[in-house]
């Protein structure tokens, strides 16, 4: 095990914060396994790469000699978490969340160690939990101190309905550290409140508090908003191999390099390299082949990368694609068009709304990379090949009105 200076530089990786460091460098003093918890609502059945940023993370804890614990939020998931949002979220019927929960069981196995790793479900201290127990937990806080939360904060003050059981939420995740005696809890960066009550709570049932981590969150294959399926800007870590490269070819350059810090187990010095090599004129597209290979071969198993690699370049870099393709040049109003728009016009969708859930459904490649954010657009000024569903290809020529 590495002394825990050693152990703290490594964890420090990607990071946002950590509250606090002497708080951890204490519990490593003392030479003994961690329990690191990180909790996840079962809202949907697959898990995606912005969901393992803290499983990469935990993974590191293990390779440290810990134990994590991977908190299934079953009784969580039926409140709603309503960090970050304008609005109260939906609930879940328990029969949603346990289909979810089986689901999560059989995903995280291909990230973390099964031998050091405990899958628990907060419902086993909720559920057996009566009214006086919740109204006691209630009672550690108050609404005071829920309006402090920057998202409560800003819908009491715009006048929108805020229910009463959300703020059971941040006390019940923050009980869990307490019923699992957690040394380290995990989260986003949005869930730094809840994590923090998790803190207050263990000090207040006389345990000693949990240390903080918090880690960005990943944003989307469209660059902008944090990767949610919601938003169709995901990619699920048990898509096809040949979706999972093109999702990943299809990200930006810039955003490549956050998700090499956060997503790749090289090493920072590695990474460095990289990006040393593309900024004295080598193509980033190499790294990014780099980068979608060895995630590829993370869940689809060693190899499967370097093969969708070759498949990607024979493809769409050395001419396997029809001998005549169809050319078309279309006018663009302004400094750029909406792919779907583009689509339309070239007669490679019905309609804009059928154009839309083409991109929305991976089924959209331009240049030979698979496009899924909804709002993709085109610069005017440049030939484009676009391929749509499993026909559809043309090459565009995108010119100024």
């Amino acid at each position: 095990m590495l002394p825990p200076a050693g152990q703290i530089e490594e964890l420090r990786r990607g990071a946002a914060e950590l509250l606090t460091e002497p708080d951890l460098l204490k519990k490593l003093a003392r030479g003994k396994p961690l329990r690191v918890k990180a909790g996840f609502d079962p809202t949907a059945p697959d898990l995606h790469l912005g969901h393992t940023v803290l499983i990469n993370k935990m993974r590191q804890f293990q390779q440290l000699g810990h134990e994590v614990i991977f908190l299934i939020g079953d009784f969580t998931g039926m409140i709603g978490d309503p960090s970050g949002k304008n609005a109260t979220r939906p609930r879940l019927t328990p029969e949603e969340i346990q289909a979810n929960a089986r689901t999560y069981e059989q995903q995280i196995f291909r990230i973390l160690d099964p031998e050091r790793t405990v899958v628990d479900f907060n419902s086993r201290w909720f559920a057996p939990m009566n009214a006086a127990g919740m109204i006691e937990l209630a009672a550690k806080y108050t609404v005071a101190r829920m309006l402090e939360r920057d998202d409560f904060a800003k819908r009491y003050k715009s006048n929108q309905p805020i229910a009463v059981h959300e703020f059971l939420y941040p006390l019940v995740q923050g009980y869990d550290s307490v019923a699992l005696k957690a040394d380290v809890e995990l989260g986003g960066t949005d869930q730094k409140f809840n994590l923090l009550v998790g803190r207050a709570l263990q000090a207040d049932y006389g345990q000693e508090p949990q240390v903080v981590l918090t880690m960005p969150l990943l944003e989307g294959t469209d660059g902008v908003q944090k990767m949610s399926k919601s938003l169709g800007n995901t990619i699920a870590i048990d898509e096809p191999a040949e979706d999972m490269f093109g999702k990943l070819m299809s990200i930006s350059d810039t955003l490549m390099w956050r998700y090499f810090e956060l997503l790749s187990a090289k090493s920072l010095g590695e990474i460095a390299k990289l990006k040393a090599a593309s900024a004295d004129g080598g193509n980033p597209r190499d790294a990014k082949f780099e980068l979608a290979a060895e995630i590829v071969d993370r869940f689809h198993g060693a190899g499967t990368g370097a093969a969708e690699r070759d498949r990607f370049i024979a493809r769409f870099r050395e001419g396997a694609l029809p001998e005549r393709i169809p050319e078309s040049a279309i006018a663009c109003p302004g400094a750029e068009m909406k792919l779907a728009n583009v689509l339309k016009e070239a007669g490679l969708a019905a309609s804009a709304s059928a154009a839309y859930r083409l991109i929305e459904q991976g089924a959209v490649r331009v240049d030979g990379e698979r496009v899924s954010a909804r709002d993709a657009a085109l610069r005017a000024g440049s030939i484009y090949l676009i391929q749509s569903g499993k026909r559809g290809i043309a090459r565009i020529r995108l010119g100024k009105h």
